[in-house]
């Protein structure tokens, strides 16, 4: 366990010195992860971009906006250029797998173990 923490420790570290180093702030989220670019081109000849999150290292606690950013499929952030919502878009969550909001359907045994009869329009099949 402390090997993991060990490593994970030198990660952030190193992750904290390139950003102090190279890092320039293009902004933030509403969930408060902090978004950065160098100026440094890196392998492709594109700007390296990443993200230091606020609260635990989970890729579904990036927005949708900043995602495309992130993975240069716009060139402006959204900080510069702001993105289009649409009336039927629902606001970003993040992924709620292994967390007391997590969707669980009729049936689940952590909601009662309890589903609706079935209405008789099933009919089992049975080769011939």
């Amino acid at each position: 366990m402390a090997k993991l923490s060990l490593q994970k420790f030198l990660k952030n570290f190193y992750i904290r010195v390139l950003t102090w180093r190279r890092g320039s702030l293009v902004g933030t989220d509403g969930l408060g992860n902090r978004y950065f670019r160098s100026a440094v081109k890196g392998q492709w000849g594109r700007e390296p971009r990443w993200v230091l999150y606020a609260g635990e290292d989970e890729a579904s606690l990036v927005p949708a906006e900043w995602h495309g950013w992130l993975h240069h499929r716009a060139d402006l952030p959204p900080t510069e250029l702001a993105p289009i919502h649409r009336p039927w878009q629902k606001p970003h969550i993040p992924n709620l797998t292994g967390t007391e909001g997590a969707y669980r359907p009729p049936g689940h045994t952590l909601e009662g173990a309890r589903r609706a009869r079935a209405t008789g329009d099933y009919e089992a099949w049975s080769p011939p």
